[in-house]
């Protein structure tokens, strides 16, 4: 019997020396493991929200546009320079250019001596992509009168704006400071019957900036589809 008893404790001893080395085995394994890569999201999140930022210098790109030419902001250096969102098939684009709203501003401002440069961010395959060629087409179909119309398929540029719709309108002064960002105008309809009644936030920051008055709206909730970037 003492002799039974003496195997099953010591059956029962190893057993527990075992548990023993299991948990010390066991909570030695985490430092081993600990995830580091976990910081990378954070980082990313980091570069997505640093995008442009009203009475800041705004963010330089360089764009291919539709007629083959580079543009860079660094070109248009002591130039008021609007940036404008685009994508030809969005309503809410529709609404300004086919009641040739947008063209006419684009003129009235380029007159004055005014950069105008119209960007499509949309991914390939998404709504509003088109091949340059192709958007050629389309530019001269529908009487644009901006400066370029420039392509951003990957959303760099669009990203490090924060252009979230389109229309979405970007005012850089001489000095390269970003000095307005939001909507077109305070109508956020795609009925072209709203532009007559609509106050433009374009023209407003263009006419009061130039004149040397200080800029009323510098920042509004802009309108329009969603920017169609790339997943």
């Amino acid at each position: 019997m003492n002799r039974f008893i003496s195997r099953r404790a010591l059956v029962i001893v190893l057993a527990a020396i075992a548990a023993i080395s299991a948990g010390r085995i066991t909570l030695a394994d985490p430092p081993a493991a600990e995830p580091t890569a976990q910081s990378a999201p954070a980082a990313t999140t980091t570069a997505v929200q640093a995008t442009a930022a009203v009475d800041q210098k705004a963010p330089e790109f360089s764009l291919a546009g539709i007629d083959g030419k580079t543009y860079k902001l660094t070109d248009f250096k002591g130039k008021y320079v609007v940036l404008e969102w685009n994508n030809v098939d969005c309503p809410f684009v529709k609404k300004h250019y086919a009641s040739g709203n947008m063209q006419a501003l684009q003129k009235k401002y380029t007159d004055k001596g005014v950069v105008w440069l119209t960007i499509c961010s949309s991914a390939e395959g998404k709504q509003g992509y088109y091949e340059p060629a192709a958007m050629q087409e389309k530019a001269k179909d529908g009487k644009f009168s901006s400066t370029a119309y420039l392509r951003d398929a990957d959303g760099t540029v669009g990203r490090a704006y924060g252009a979230k719709t389109t229309p979405h309108m970007f005012i850089v002064n001489p000095e390269g400071v970003l000095i307005y960002a939001g909507a077109i105008d305070d109508k956020p309809s795609p009925d072209p019957k709203d532009i007559a009644s609509a106050s433009n936030y374009v023209a407003s920051c263009l006419d009061e900036s130039t004149a040397g008055k200080a800029v009323v709206a510098k920042s509004t909730t802009p309108y329009g589809c969603g920017v169609k970037y790339a997943n």
